[in-house]
């Protein structure tokens, strides 16, 4: 039994994203942050952190995704989605599977500005304009890696690209998609594949960016 812990446009995303890419359907438990439902005592035995996702896998139960990705490749190496050691694009590999957290993590902080605050009022458009410049600059050596080649590695696409399906869409809410043609064009690719569809449309229509976004100073 493989048992995914989610919130519909999380990072739990690449978790199932990855799995549909090995041809594993887990069962899925979606929750909401709004209703508290990350916040009692049965969802902290298994996230103390209370946050999506956790990953109930090989009898152990597993949280932060870009550790579920490694461990979910370096378990499963049939599917070629990771890179062992040894392996000469082990290095790049790591780099990037954790590169995109930085990314993320200006998301986030943006996400928290935009949609998460209960009154607009609170909202700061100074700390707004100064983490979309954080993305944006965060974004350019993404850019540049993907003008030359279709994936992040050279061998071809990996749990890397995984990491920044989540990423990738997410700050296109925040930055303008010209600026970042060949991300554009990346996460194009990314998107038409059969198990991106298969785990986006499992997540169904309700994830945050179906929020009305308020004006946003744009990087």
């Amino acid at each position: 039994m493989i048992r995914l812990h989610a919130v519909p446009g999380s990072r739990s995303f690449r978790v199932h994203w990855l799995l549909a890419e090995m041809g594993i359907e887990p069962e899925i438990e979606n929750y909401r942050i709004a209703n508290g439902s990350l916040n009692t005592e049965d969802y902290r035995a298994l996230n103390p952190a209370g946050r999506v996702p956790a990953l109930e896998v090989d009898g152990i139960t597993m949280i932060e995704s870009g550790a579920i990705l490694e461990y979910l490749c370096e378990t499963r190496p049939e599917h070629g989605l990771g890179r062992p050691p040894g392996d000469p694009e082990r290095a790049e590999f790591l780099v990037w599977i954790h590169y995109a957290e930085t990314v993320a993590t200006a998301i986030q902080n943006l996400n928290l500005q935009q949609i998460f605050l209960p009154d607009p009022a609170m909202r700061s458009p100074t700390v707004m304009g100064i983490e979309v410049r954080r993305l944006a600059t965060a974004l350019k050596p993404l850019e540049k890696r993907v003008s030359g080649q279709d994936y992040l590695l050279a061998s071809g696409f990996s749990a890397a690209d995984i990491m920044f399906g989540f990423g990738v869409e997410a700050a296109f809410h925040y930055v303008y998609r010209d600026k970042f043609p060949a991300l554009q064009a990346y996460h194009e690719r990314l998107a038409a594949r059969p198990a991106y569809q298969a785990a986006l449309a499992a997540q169904g229509p309700d994830t945050i960016y179906t929020q009305d976004f308020y004006e946003v100073p744009r990087g």
